[in-house]
């Protein structure tokens, strides 16, 4: 039987934990370990099992400085510290790390080379704040950031999308792709909240100008305004720049029920999101691939990817979103006005 999807993961990923240094750390090893769990209880949803390899240094420094991947490397060797108040490294950090970019790098390689059509890492460290110099907001390197710089170096691609629906905004990916035509990067992210960047009018710059699109969405924000975002501006632009690969910097921490957000997204919301994505790829027949980031209610991560995964693979009718409501038919009107000079928005 042709496995459904292939997954990503490795055993050092879970010998990273924070709370080593930060007893209180809500990116626990758990996390990993629950969702892992539930899915081996669905015999891992028909999908096959793959370990996740480490990146190699040159394709690290695709996506980040020689100097940082080397300072990362030696704080970790010199048996950990804190880069930031939120972000440490312990003595194996480095190690999982290695393996967190190396099976989202491993994840492209596999679904160019046709062996599946999609894909998910289950992998952490995550990956989307840390910038080209700088690991921050408990990531070390950018996950997404060095596959989809791989897939354009050494796999012959000249459009990659990453959508990033994780409730805190992928600063780090936008920062590396920010002056780049190659990658379009979509982030809908609630706002005020860490980072604090990511704000409608940062659109990229240079020969990359448009092809950053950034979604601020209040708190409280629910499923509506979210798919009314994707089906308006995020699918649409996506449509013109016909993506060859799309990657998804996949968190849930947009959930109701997580603990450091306060956006209102249910399981069905990320499966909405994940088949209209999946609709896309169809289209334009493009490799889908997920990359783990945060969600930090453990039971309800592993409820959301063993929701999401199926939708992945499995054929089913997009649902129409809901109405968005006044103030969030604004917020999207908004949007469109100011990212139709770029695309082609209806």
């Amino acid at each position: 039987m042709t496995a459904r999807g292939l997954y990503f993961s490795h055993p050092v990923c879970l010998e990273h934990d924070p709370r080593e240094l930060s007893p209180h750390h809500p990116d626990t090893p758990e996390r990993l370990i629950v969702l892992e769990h539930a899915l081996a209880e669905r015999e891992w949803l028909g999908w096959e099992r793959r370990a996740a390899p480490p990146a190699a240094a040159e394709q690290l420094e695709l996506a980040h400085s020689a100097a940082h991947v080397r300072a990362m490397r030696d704080l970790s060797a010199a048996g950990g510290g804190a880069v930031d108040a939120d972000t440490f490294l312990g003595s194996r950090s480095f190690e999982a790390a290695l393996h967190a970019a190396g099976g989202a790098v491993e994840m492209v390689r596999a679904l160019l080379a046709e062996e599946a059509s999609v894909a998910y890492c289950g992998v952490r460290p995550s990956g989307h704040h840390a910038e080209r110099d700088r690991a921050m907001g408990f990531c070390v390197f950018n996950n997404v950031a060095v596959a989809a710089a791989t897939a354009l170096a050494e796999r012959g691609l000249s459009r990659v999308m990453v959508l990033d629906w994780d409730v805190h905004h992928g600063n780090g990916t936008a920062e590396i792709f920010k002056a780049s035509s190659c990658v379009l990067f979509a982030s809908i992210h609630q706002s005020p909240l860490y980072p604090g960047t990511g704000p409608l009018e940062d659109v990229g710059s240079g020969e990359g100008e448009g092809h950053t699109i950034n979604l601020p969405v209040p708190p409280g924000s629910g499923e509506s305004l979210w798919l009314a975002l994707l089906d308006r501006v995020v699918l649409p632009a996506a449509e013109t720049f016909e993506p060859e690969l799309i990657l998804v910097s996949a968190g849930y921490d947009a959930h109701a029920a997580d603990p450091l957000a306060d956006c209102r997204l249910q399981t069905g919301s990320f499966v909405a999101m994940a088949s209209r994505v999946r609709a896309l790829a169809e289209r334009h027949g493009a490799p889908l691939g997920l990359v783990q980031e945060g969600g930090y209610d453990s039971a309800v991560l592993a409820e959301c990817v063993c929701a999401v995964m199926p939708a992945l693979s499995e054929e089913e009718q997009v649902p129409m979103s809901p109405p968005a409501g006044e103030e969030g038919a604004a917020l999207v009107e908004r949007a469109v006005e100011h990212l139709a000079r770029y695309w082609p928005l209806a």
